[in-house]
């Protein structure tokens, strides 16, 4: 929420990630926490699968895998571009995971080296994409501040990426 508040997006930080508290989402996340790693890599683990983040995939806009669909000039599922507020909220969120999961190894190049190992096996839009990384290597560069004094800024200019 606080990240989300520095991004100039104050009200999706307010509602950012409610589905948590469903029960869905919220019982194999106490079942299966660790500290270390998503509750949902632990599920998935036992079952194949995790309900979990099927349910919280589905009802987050700020999670690329909720900007798929169907496309029927290739008759397949395929990545869409998110609009840039929910780019600013994944960023957002992002950063606060690999603080919450590195603890006191975080460091601001952290969230862009795991988006960098995670490349090559995720379904993404490739303009969502770049925009990211680009949000990424800024903070990695240029720290906090600077970027999201970006982030506000390009977010009222209504510019798109």
């Amino acid at each position: 929420m606080r990240h989300c508040f520095r991004a100039g997006i104050p009200l999706q930080g307010l509602k950012h990630d409610l589905s948590k508290y469903t029960p869905t989402e919220f019982i194999p996340g106490a079942k299966y926490y660790q500290g270390n790693r998503s509750p949902n890599e632990a599920e998935r683990e036992e079952y194949g699968y995790s309900l979990a983040w099927l349910h919280h995939k589905g009802r987050n806009r700020h999670h690329f895998e909720y900007w798929a669909d169907y496309n029927p000039k290739v008759r397949k599922v395929q990545p869409v571009k998110m609009p840039v507020r929910y780019v600013a909220e994944m960023f957002c969120d992002r950063v606060a995971a690999s603080k919450i999961y590195q603890g006191e190894k975080y460091t601001d190049n952290s969230a862009l080296a795991y988006f960098e190992r995670g490349r090559d096996k995720r379904s993404i839009h490739p303009e969502t994409s770049d925009f990211l990384e680009k949000l990424l290597t800024m903070l990695s560069e240029k720290g906090e501040d600077e970027t999201f004094a970006y982030i506000r800024d390009f977010i009222k200019s209504g510019k798109d990426y």
